[in-house]
């Protein structure tokens, strides 16, 4: 496995080693060894989810603020996605910065993205089946969101903006200003 810190060094992409030959492929997905040296500190996931989206679908940009905070381990088993991580640490230098990479079934690529990051993506293919690990319960009344569609953002989903579907909730999200502080950087919220 490869990792590679991202413009912003805490978003990191894994690269799997794929073995393949005639009979199909081989791909160690996660090993937890290996995560946490590259990644310095533990993460305990404690849950996998999986969900299944048309071309435009866009999910996001989520997250729980503390104590119910989430790292978020993603990938894509089918299809292709455009995955954004969005730094919202206030007093970070990347605050208000995101990161973007494509995931598909091809390159088999991972994002890790941290707690202090809302995380979303968008579907590329006609379909995609997207998976991620997380170290933290769903907790509803902590989840929260950021404008997809926020200037200061100025995130490209490289889709129409009028081709994006988005659930009702997602659409109600307020920009990172108007949301004020849910993230301080330098905190450590995996205490």
């Amino acid at each position: 496995m490869k990792f590679t810190p991202q413009a912003i060094p805490e978003v990191i992409l894994i690269a799997p080693k794929v073995h393949g030959d005639t009979r199909g492929y081989f791909v160690e997905t996660f090993r937890l060894d290996k995560f946490e040296e590259a990644i310095g500190y533990q993460v305990n996931f404690i849950q996998d989810n999986e969900s299944k989206s048309s071309k435009g679908v866009l999910r996001g940009l989520h997250f729980q603020r503390p104590p119910f905070a989430q790292s978020k381990m993603v990938t894509v088993i089918e299809g292709e996605v455009l995955d954004v991580a969005v730094d919202i640490r206030q007093g970070s230098l990347t605050y208000g910065k995101a990161v973007t990479v494509v995931l598909n079934e091809q390159n088999k690529h991972q994002l890790f993205v941290p707690r202090g990051f809302a995380h979303g993506f968008v579907v590329l293919s006609e379909s995609a089946t997207f998976t991620y690990k997380v170290d933290n319960y769903y907790s509803p009344e902590y989840e929260k969101g950021v404008a997809y569609n926020d200037p200061k953002l100025n995130i490209d989903w490289r889709l129409p903006i009028e081709s994006l579907r988005l659930s009702e909730k997602d659409r109600k999200y307020k920009s990172l200003v108007e949301l004020g502080l849910c993230f301080e950087y330098g905190v450590n919220y995996y205490a």
